[in-house]
């Protein structure tokens, strides 16, 4: 087998493309929300979070179709932990990521009543089709809250004005994001297996990071910016629309109209509500998540992708 030099320079040429592709949108989405007269954060708990949340959009609910359950809710809750973990906590580490009043009570809020009832929905083993259309429900319901709501901008974040260019700078960042993210998968696990990196372990480690490439570039160009509303606003509406829209009509669409929740999806829901309380009580505290939280954050992550990659249950840490 011939040394991957191709995937080489496709996977260099990826992180270039998530990067600038992050950049407009990003400066997209800011001026349209100027122009809208909202608030860079709604914009990225709706527009943002839903264009990067595609590639999760995508593996689940091809999955689900195809009857691979296991595939289409790891993705999710595996997704969901890495984008608090990961990205927000290791963004933290190295810059201290700023908050708001309404991202902690309303939107933390609400993803923690949302985990909850993910928790309460996997507790059977099962999730019908029925507990997605609550799922999608609320997520209709919230969005619809905030279109209403009609949140004023706060501060002046970008001076720059509007041009109609920007709806399709916009469409277009969202579209280099989601297709760089693609194509560092398929090169990233062809440059693995030629080192013998076994399918398990590129499916725990490079798809997962892959389909949150997207998050990871967008919330990084965001804070860079100074737009920290769009950056973490967009790693919260990311996870709210993973859990309500995707796996809720993942849960519709799979054959027989319900989805088997294994085990270790039951137990990594457990590890989601932590991260999803510890992060929300860190956001309220200074309204900032500082270098100290960010590496805690980092370390329940790590500690839950550890157990995956084993395939161990929690319970065998503290000896159960």
């Amino acid at each position: 087998m011939a040394f991957p030099w191709l995937n080489i320079v496709i996977v260099i040429g990826c992180i270039f493309g998530l990067y600038f592709g992050a950049d407009w949108l990003v400066a997209a989405a800011v001026r349209i929300a100027r122009k809208l007269g909202v608030s860079p954060l709604f914009i990225g708990l709706t527009i943002v979070a839903i264009g990067t949340s595609a590639p999760e959009f995508a593996v689940s609910i091809s999955s689900a179709a195809r009857d691979e359950i296991a595939i289409s809710v790891g993705n999710i809750i595996g997704s969901n932990i890495f984008n608090i973990g990961f990205i927000l906590g290791g963004l933290a580490i190295f810059m201290v990521v700023p908050t708001t009043k309404k991202l902690v009570f309303r939107d933390g809020g609400i993803l923690i009543a949302t985990t909850l009832l993910l928790i309460l929905f996997f507790r059977d083993g099962l999730m019908v089709w029925w507990e997605g259309v609550v799922f999608l429900t609320i997520l209709f319901s919230y969005i619809a809250y905030l279109i209403y709501q009609q949140e004023e901008i706060e501060d002046e974040i970008d001076d720059s004005e509007f041009q109609w260019l920007d709806i399709g700078l916009l469409v277009l960042g969202i579209g280099v994001v989601i297709f760089s993210s693609q194509w560092f998968v398929t090169s990233a696990s062809a440059i693995a297996s030629f080192f013998g990196v076994s399918e398990y372990v590129i499916g725990v480690t490079i798809v997962a990071f892959g389909t949150s490439a997207p998050e990871i570039a967008t919330s990084v160009v965001a804070l860079l910016r100074g737009d920290s509303d769009v950056s973490a606003g967009n790693l919260i509406g990311s996870n709210l629309f993973n859990q309500l829209g995707v796996l809720g009509l993942a849960s519709i669409i799979s054959p027989g109209r319900l989805m088997v929740i294994d085990t270790n999806a039951q137990e990594s829901s457990w590890i989601l509500l932590i991260l999803t309380l510890v992060v929300v009580m860190f956001m309220r505290s200074g309204w900032k998540i500082t270098r100290t939280e960010g590496i805690f954050l980092f370390i329940i992550a790590g500690i839950s992708w550890t157990l995956n990659f084993y395939e161990a249950s929690i319970f065998t840490l503290f000896g159960g």
